[in-house]
């Protein structure tokens, strides 16, 4: 089954969607994923530097105590699924291009899950800079790519037009947030829905697929 997710690497919610997704998998084992991670910049125009944290939130949510709210929201939905949320760690809001590019650098669909994974853990429960090169250089080792062939891919210009076209794409197709995700390139669902849901965008798209008359070619 294709499944495209769209997504951000500085979205606690993207974090969680992802992992109830994996939640959801896991009760369809006969369901064999092909994944596509779709980059979305919430923050196109961030500097490459990203900002401070703390000013980048009160900027986002309109003051302190809205953007506490939302943190909490988001811890609590991360304490069901797994996910040690500690945004008092984080001291920097990252530019996420290059943690987009660094996924793409995964050869396999697994490694590049692996990757993004370690991207999310890196950020929202470590509080590291993801924007940061030295980070990512990393990230990539720990799973199995070679750090000098990185660094060179992230210092030159390499995807840098493709996650510009990507986000572009995703948005034109009417994504104005994420996490996004599409089954089968038919069904589409916005937003960390709980597994229940996408159990049931799940088992839809399956029908849909196991109903589709087989042609000749």
């Amino acid at each position: 089954m294709d499944m495209d997710v769209i997504f951000d690497t500085a979205c606690p919610w993207c974090f969680i969607g992802k992992r109830r997704l994996s939640l959801a998998l896991a009760e369809r084992p006969a369901i064999q994923p092909r994944f596509r991670w779709r980059p979305f910049l919430l923050n196109p125009d961030m500097p490459k530097a990203g900002m401070d944290r703390r000013q980048y939130l009160e900027r986002k949510f309109g003051g302190p105590r809205r953007a506490q709210r939302m943190l909490e929201a988001a811890e609590s939905a991360g304490r069901l699924v797994g996910i040690p949320f500690h945004f008092n760690r984080i001291e920097r809001t990252p530019n996420t291009v290059d943690s987009h590019r660094l996924v793409r650098l995964g050869t396999t669909q697994d490694q590049r899950s692996r990757i993004l994974d370690s991207l999310f853990e890196a950020y929202f429960v470590e509080g590291r800079d993801i924007g940061d090169r030295d980070v990512l250089v990393q990230i990539a080792t720990i799973h199995g790519l070679d750090a000098t062939q990185t660094r060179e891919a992230l210092d030159g210009a390499q995807d840098l037009a493709d996650v510009s076209l990507e986000n572009n794409r995703v948005h034109a197709i009417g994504m104005s947030g994420v996490p996004g995700f599409i089954f089968n390139g038919r069904f589409a669902i916005a937003g960390a829905q709980e597994s229940a849901i996408f159990l049931r965008m799940l088992d839809l798209a399956l029908e849909s697929q196991v109903a589709q008359p087989v042609t000749n070619t």
